[in-house]
């Protein structure tokens, strides 16, 4: 009996770890290798022979993100639900974001699909949302994401 609970005391950090959530910021969607791309403020730098960001050079995604439990703040763009819920939205770091022409780069939009709807009250400001992040291309007729997420909550946003 004694080897089996130092077993499971022993296991039970592995356990704690494998529920635990990441909290991620915009930037960490980003491989290391193209954040030297990004000028101070997180937007890609301008080629200045003719004045264009250098997006075509980034959009990638971080593959040891794939199925991670993982907490992300941003702005929704609601693409499916009703008058009070939406099903599926686009998760973007800043408001406004799908609107401007370009979108930002795939590693910058999540997809997010909510099974039982978030509720709409809750999408005009920033907002955290929870789930499982995984690393694959959803196009969409405003953009196309590089990352999409099973939206488990919606929480209140807090800047610290």
């Amino acid at each position: 009996m004694k080897k089996w609970l130092l077993i499971l005391t022993a296991c039970l950090p592995m356990f704690a770890q494998a529920n635990d959530v990441l909290t991620l910021d915009w930037l960490d969607l980003i491989p290391e290798s193209e954040r030297n791309q990004l000028n101070d403020k997180g937007m890609p730098l301008i080629n200045h022979d003719n004045d264009e960001p250098q997006q075509s050079l980034m959009g990638n995604v971080r593959p040891e993100l794939n199925n991670s439990m993982v907490r992300i703040p941003g702005f929704v763009i609601p693409l499916e639900g009703d008058a009070n819920v939406v099903t599926e939205f686009l998760l973007v770091p800043f408001f406004g974001a799908c609107i401007h022409v370009p979108p930002p780069p795939p590693n910058q939009i999540v997809y997010v699909k909510f099974k039982e709807g978030a509720p709409v009250q809750e999408l005009w400001d920033v907002v955290y949302v929870v789930g499982k992040l995984k690393t694959e291309t959803v196009n969409h007729d405003m953009a196309q994401a590089g990352y999409l997420l099973e939206g488990m909550e919606l929480q209140p946003y807090d800047d610290q």
